[in-house]
């Protein structure tokens, strides 16, 4: 018995599934890092490292190694995505983060990086089973989402189409695995990603005020 046991403790059940308190306080915050994300506030990017922090502790309580590493990763690219707001000099007219659609040879770096990422880590998962139950679809979940972070960074409106194929296979994923909690919030992560793409895609048309104190 650890003090972080509490963390796999019930704190109530839905639907017939047991939702933990890790599960429930991670996903929370996750949802409020990604309505943070999209009104461009740099409080999404530690609301990202806590999320990321409750989990870890959570999967070390549980012995899940494979869990522990994915969410290192999530907070050191939280801290990296936070570093990147915080010293960024452009500023949109109102103040905010400024953002931008990406280029082309960004767009191709980012799909090369998903792809390659999958295959290396869905490969990583098959050969070692005890780090995910379900080897190609984590993968593909875990670097869309470390994919989407590092968009999210570079202010890019594409970040938010990475969230949507993640969600894509996240929301009937869960629902066929029996994770009933972990589906509806992916399907208010669906909703929170169409309303932050249109305002990114509108606020990416907004000029910018170059050399704004950060």
């Amino acid at each position: 018995m650890t003090s972080l046991n509490w963390l796999d403790s019930e704190a109530f059940a839905v639907v017939g599934q047991h939702i933990t308190w890790s599960d429930l306080i991670g996903n929370l915050i996750g949802l409020l890092a990604l309505a943070l994300g999209w009104r461009r506030s740099i409080w999404t990017w530690p609301a990202q490292f806590a999320s990321g922090v409750v989990l870890v502790a959570a999967y070390a309580s549980a012995e899940l190694g494979g869990g522990v590493g994915k969410q290192l990763l999530v907070i050191g690219v939280a801290l990296w995505g936070w570093r990147q707001w915080t010293l960024g000099r452009q500023r949109a007219q109102d103040g905010s983060v400024a953002v931008r659609f990406a280029t082309w040879k960004e767009r191709g770096l980012l799909a090369g990086a998903a792809v390659v990422g999958t295959l290396a880590v869905g490969g990583l998962f098959t050969l070692y089973p005890s780090l995910s139950w379900s080897p190609w679809a984590d993968a593909y979940i875990f670097v869309g989402t470390l994919v989407a972070m590092v968009a999210q960074a570079r202010g890019l409106v594409e970040f938010w189409f990475a969230w949507l194929l993640v969600d894509v296979v996240g929301v009937p994923l869960a629902f066929s695995s029996g994770l009933a909690f972990s589906g509806l919030v992916y399907v208010v992560y669906l909703v929170l990603v169409l309303w932050g793409m249109r305002d990114w895609w509108l606020r990416s048309r907004t000029p910018v005020l170059e050399g704004a104190p950060a």
